[in-house]
């Protein structure tokens, strides 16, 4: 019975991993930190550190596994919001996301990234309020807002609100 208690206790590496462990080991590992480091940190055995870095590519020397995943976020091997592989098509433009929740969550994070271009931002003025409003990329639009479109279509004829 000991033997077999002393058996399981080994077998208690990355199977058993916590997902904030896993995070954290993948976070650590890019940040350049070997096995042992990761292991002292976390508490857990080296080989487990070792067998799960293994299983998710973050294997090889610690300095050279940063680079490796950058390069595979430019190549678009990988997820740029969560690293995590991507299929691609055979055909079209190659996916910078794994999911519609990815890319979503990447460019409301990232607004700066977006390449507004000057000519396609337009000025009106609202015909319901008077006020001005600019829009992108929007060459139809009329009303400020939605509020304002409803009030100037339906209620436009009566006095009060």
């Amino acid at each position: 019975m000991v033997i077999f208690l002393l058996r399981i206790s080994l077998f208690k590496g990355a199977a058993h991993m916590k997902d904030y462990e896993k995070e954290k080991v993948r976070e650590l590992r890019l940040k350049g930190i070997g096995y042992k480091g990761i292991a002292a940190l976390l508490g857990l055995s080296r080989d487990s550190i070792r067998s799960f870095c293994k299983r998710n590519n973050l294997d090889g020397a610690s300095c050279v596994v940063a680079l490796n995943i950058e390069e595979k976020i430019k190549k678009n091997l990988l997820c740029v919001c969560c690293e995590k592989p991507i299929k691609q098509k055979d055909q079209g433009r190659s996916r910078r996301f794994c999911s519609e929740e990815c890319r979503r969550k990447w460019w409301r994070e990232n607004q700066s990234e977006r390449n507004k271009s000057e000519d396609a931002i337009y000025k009106y003025t609202c015909p319901h309020c008077g006020k001005e409003f600019t829009v992108y990329g929007n060459k139809k639009r009329k009303y400020c807002s939605h509020n304002c479109y409803i009030k100037d279509r339906f209620w436009r004829n009566d006095n009060g609100i």
